[in-house]
């Protein structure tokens, strides 16, 4: 599980590293809200952990942004000192899926993110997934660009299906790679493989690319023209 950690207070992100990654959690951490912002948009995560007061942008500053302007759909938990019912309700109200006050336990946060995705990721099950003009359906597996169906590989479809969940935000290779195989991902060069296969049919027939690679680091898609 990938989960971003937006919080200034050292001794609460060394709690949380100390406590989360033993369970198998990959972290980042971003120290204020522009670094947050910056680092929920360009990268996949599972969840984020979101402190309500930072420094210069606050948390509900951040959290409208990355729903409104920013569309991202990542489950967001909201850490904060502040218990009122009106702290609480604003944090809904921008976004927040949940909240948390200080002073908590670790294992009711990591309880709490774990429900987080598992109700995220079973939303996607019969969900109908749409960017620009790429539609996967997960009930019946069907892809269309433009309207024009699109003939997937079983790979290829698991990941475009990965790539949409995160889009438009960059997915790591290691991510990617984790999200088709699982925590037994081939030995070979295999992704880059069945990437230019997913090209061939994403692509090629349409007027700009949608998947686009970041060398040595991962892959994205675009709804405009990059080119």
């Amino acid at each position: 599980m990938y989960v971003l950690i937006i919080e200034d207070n050292p001794d609460i992100i060394a709690n949380l590293y100390g406590y989360l990654e033993p369970l198998g959690y990959t972290l980042d951490v971003a120290r204020n809200g522009n670094a947050g912002i910056s680092c929920a948009t360009g990268s996949f995560h599972d969840a984020i952990v979101l402190d309500l007061s930072l420094p210069g942008m606050d948390g509900v500053e951040v959290c409208r942004a990355l729903r409104r302007e920013y569309r991202l759909a990542t489950p967001i938990l909201m850490l904060t000192a502040r218990d009122t019912v009106h702290d609480k309700l604003t944090g809904f109200e921008v976004g927040a899926d949940d909240y948390l006050v200080k002073p908590y336990s670790l294992p009711e946060l990591d309880a709490r993110l774990k429900a987080l995705i598992r109700r995220a990721r079973n939303e996607h099950v019969q969900a109908v997934l749409t960017f620009g003009d790429l539609r996967l359906d997960t009930g019946t597996g069907q892809v269309t660009r433009a309207g024009q169906p699109l003939d997937l590989t079983p790979t290829g479809y698991k990941i475009l299906t990965a790539l949409m969940h995160a889009a438009p935000a960059l997915m790591p290779r290691a991510v990617l790679e984790r999200e088709v195989w699982g925590d037994n991902p081939p030995n070979s060069d295999a992704l880059r493989t069945h990437i230019h296969t997913l090209r061939q049919v994403l692509d090629k027939p349409f007027p700009y690319p949608m998947l686009l690679t970041l060398p040595g680091t991962g892959y994205r898609l675009t709804d405009i023209d990059e080119t």
